[in-house]
């Protein structure tokens, strides 16, 4: 999935789903889409495993072990800041 980045594989994927939550597509077109829509999924399920990866070793202490870092969005990204933060 190299060859396409991140989000415009995402927007793909969603707009195949749109189209195929429509059922108005002859059953040719329907599994052609899907195909490419599973192809999209896997490619995209690769790439997060490989961010996770390299967030996994960013975060590596000196001793190997992973530290805890609570997740803080930056102000300003649409975050009313009014839920509470999830935890683990």
């Amino acid at each position: 999935m190299s060859a396409i980045p991140f989000e415009k594989a995402m927007a793909d994927l969603e707009r195949i789903v749109d189209k195929l939550e429509t059922g108005d597509l002859p059953l040719n077109e329907s599994l052609a889409l899907f195909e490419k829509g599973v192809k999209l999924a896997r490619g995209l399920r690769e790439e997060l495993a490989k961010a996770e990866k390299k967030v996994e070793i960013l975060l590596k202490d000196e001793e190997g072990g992973l530290r805890r870092e609570p997740f803080e969005p930056d102000a300003g990204e649409g975050e009313s800041g009014d839920e509470e933060p999830s935890k683990p």
